[in-house]
């Protein structure tokens, strides 16, 4: 058995999924997550296929699924015309949807008590929303992912469950537009419920720790900060921030303005958490969106200056004229890809800077990780607040380190 995964977490979540089905039980394969967020994305997961064909004995099988196989959650019936590159090994790939339910028929409650007898994870991803009505001009997860849906809190709460009861510490809440959780629409801007489903985790479940995958600045209220607070929730915050600049916000179609990120990062910078860790805050950023000036540039520069943005996943704008296109990829005035370079180690030089600061503001300061693999420096060890651990940076205040347990550390 073998998985790879490509970029989002909502991959990972429908990966697990798909790893406890009886469907690929006894087959033998490697299932594949992909991804369309760039062009690069695409060449990567591309590349890996053809790779791994080549390597592949008679009687085995590439599954694929994820954005690049699917559309509306289906499996996407043209999409050897897309990739014609992977003709040539079409016998050795089964396209999969994207969820599980057309191939498995068992509950959701039965998959997740099967999960649970075969394994003991630490961690769980735990979808919560999928889907968006939003059309950002630069987006084309969501011509492949379909409209806005949400699970039910029942269904939610259902599964944190299970996962608590086998042992589990830590959930991820996921999405693709996590805090319109409950709404309509990803348009009803103003109207998030996402406070009401994390009051009823917090009352309903003794999960330890609760993570929140990325945020779309909109739709986090005030309501919504309060509850941010709670030491239960990890003092780790991700935005789909994307620019910092009124214009450049405009033309990708999004909810936001610069005032409003400001505000907003302003109130989470001030949050006063139960137990006093301060927050990191991360945030994607897209470098080089047609018609961004230099000034744009320099506000969403500000923008991480100013906040502390401890850690920017960057993205240089993708025009898509690889596979599917996107509608910026036809705006006027691309920016040149030297410009975009320039511009990219820029932001990544200033991102490291505040890192820097940051992770050394932290010192002396006990901080706690999960621990997701015991012994290993490379993988699993995080602080609370998003700090990676190693060997050369903490002292552990804990003589036992074990996986599935929570460690005090101080950075030296």
């Amino acid at each position: 058995m073998q998985t790879k995964v490509f970029w989002c977490k909502v991959n990972k979540y429908y990966t697990d999924k798909w790893m406890n089905t009886s469907y690929l039980k006894d087959k033998k394969w490697i299932f594949i997550a992909t991804c369309v967020v760039t062009d690069k994305a695409k060449r990567k997961w591309l590349k890996y296929v053809r790779d791994e064909a080549k390597k592949l004995n008679p009687w085995e099988m590439l599954f694929l699924s994820g954005c690049g196989s699917i559309k509306d959650w289906e499996v996407q019936k043209d999409f050897f015309e897309i990739y014609p590159e992977l003709n040539e090994i079409k016998d050795k790939i089964e396209l999969l949807p994207e969820d599980t339910t057309s191939k498995e028929k068992e509950s959701l409650n039965e998959k997740l008590k099967n999960a649970a007898k075969l394994n003991l994870t630490t961690k769980k991803f735990v979808l919560i929303q999928s889907g968006c009505d939003s059309f950002c001009s630069f987006c084309l997860t969501v011509k492949k992912r379909g409209k806005h849906f949400s699970r039910s809190k029942e269904e939610i709460i259902s599964e944190i469950g299970e996962f608590e009861k086998s042992g589990g510490k830590e959930i991820v809440l996921t999405w693709v537009n996590l805090c319109a959780w409950w709404l309509e629409t990803t348009n009803d801007i103003g109207q998030s419920r996402f406070a009401e489903l994390l009051e009823e985790i917090l009352e309903k479940t003794q999960i330890e720790r609760i993570r929140i995958s990325s945020l779309w600045p909109e739709f986090v209220d005030d309501k919504v900060i309060k509850v941010l607070s709670n030491s239960r929730i990890m003092p780790h915050f991700h935005f789909s921030v994307q620019s910092g600049a009124n214009a450049t916000l405009k033309h990708m179609g999004r909810h936001y303005s610069w005032d409003y990120m400001r505000e907003l990062l302003g109130k989470i910078r001030n949050i006063k958490r139960d137990d006093n860790v301060e927050i990191g805050i991360w945030a994607d950023i897209i470098v080089g969106f047609p018609n961004e000036s230099d000034e744009d540039f320099e506000d969403t520069l500000a923008l991480v200056k100013d906040y502390k943005i401890t850690k920017v996943h960057w993205f240089p704008f993708s025009p898509h004229k690889f596979g599917e296109d996107v509608p910026a990829g036809i705006f006027p005035n691309q920016i040149d890809e030297k410009v975009k370079k320039e511009r990219l180690n820029k932001l990544l030089s200033l991102a490291e800077e505040v890192r820097n600061d940051f992770i050394s503001s932290q010192a002396w300061i006990i901080l706690e990780a999960l621990i997701e693999a015991p012994r290993n420096w490379n993988f699993g060890w995080w602080t609370s607040n998003y700090i990676e651990i190693n060997k050369d940076n903490f002292e552990v205040l804990e003589w036992e380190i074990k996986k599935n347990s929570i460690v005090k550390w101080k950075l030296k």
